[in-house]
């Protein structure tokens, strides 16, 4: 279902703010190359396939910006069953339209993610239908966490891993598979955009953090406007990562520049995030040699690539 992404090596000799190139690398775990453009089928399939088959079969429902939804409805389409999806109104058009021509019902709402997740809830009491969270799940946890056992086997020596940060999910798995399955010490670094930290402010003061819709929305990173993280991957969170560093919207267009000059490494404005940090944060960054960013997804907007990139 989902596929084995490689790490690629980075050209730091050609990143100016990067003191020292000689001696720090830098590795992108390219999860733009999945079937659906981004991380989130790992995911999205582990906790499908994880229902009882009576629960599959009246169909699944979740609420996303884009990319998991897009990885809901192509695991409900491989194993057959109906998939509904509440978007935002301001969801990216290739998000939509990637999900809907993947076979999902598609529901619009309004642009905060309370409001899709309520009606997400609305629709699954009213027609049966399995939730698949984007994210507070244990079982969308461990999928996302295969990253982090891939990147372990690929580069077992690795030090620092960048992974960018929304409601939590993909940071909670990456961080408890590297935490637990590596013999050394690896510092796990959280990356969201300034506009929408409540992680950060989550992380730094020891309880969830809530940020309204009007002040997440201001991101270019449309796959990181989560308003608070759940309360599972806020406790995954303060048991394996080590810290949360924010980026600006400029730092992030200037990321998914420099990243679309390798096809393989495209990144829409949320994938380029953790990019994003070791070009422009280096100072706050663990002082490591072999570094890994999580480079998530690639479903950029062909009209913001070429207003970035032109």
């Amino acid at each position: 279902m989902a596929v084995r992404t490689p790490l690629l090596s980075v050209p730091v000799h050609e990143m100016k703010q990067a003191a020292q190139p000689e001696i720090w690398q830098l590795w992108a775990k390219p999860e733009n190359l999945q079937p659906i453009g981004a991380f989130k089928l790992r995911g999205a399939y582990n906790k499908i396939a994880a229902l009882p088959e009576a629960e599959r079969r009246r169909g699944v429902i979740s609420y996303s910006s884009g990319n998991h939804a897009q990885g809901v409805a192509y695991a409900a389409r491989a194993l057959g069953l109906k998939a509904v999806i509440v978007m935002p109104s301001n969801a990216p058009k290739i998000k939509r339209e990637g999900t809907a021509a993947l076979g999902a019902e598609i529901v619009t709402v309004g642009p905060g993610s309370e409001e899709r997740q309520i009606k997400a809830e609305e629709l699954a009491a009213a027609h049966g239908y399995a939730m698949v969270p984007p994210y507070n799940d244990e079982f969308i946890i461990a999928g996302q966490g295969t990253m982090g056992l891939e990147i372990l086997e690929d580069l077992p020596d690795v030090e620092t891993v960048l992974v960018p940060v929304g409601g939590g999910g993909m940071i909670s798995g990456v961080a408890a598979a590297l935490k637990l399955g590596a013999q050394h010490k690896v510092s796990v670094i959280g990356v969201e955009p300034e506009f929408a930290a409540d992680a950060r402010d989550s992380f730094r003061t020891g309880h969830l953090v809530r940020w309204t819709a009007e002040q997440i929305t201001r991101t270019l990173a449309d796959g990181l406007r989560t308003q608070s993280l759940g309360d599972i991957t806020f406790a995954h969170i303060q048991r394996f990562v080590d810290d949360i560093v924010t980026v600006t919207e400029d730092e992030i267009r200037e990321a998914v520049r420099r990243l679309s000059v390798n096809p393989k490494l495209a990144a829409e404005p949320s994938g380029a995030v953790a990019v994003a940090a070791f070009l422009f944060h280096r100072n706050e960054l663990p002082q490591t040699i072999r570094n890994v960013a999580v480079v998530s997804g690639g479903n950029i907007d062909p009209a913001l690539k070429a207003e970035i990139c032109g």
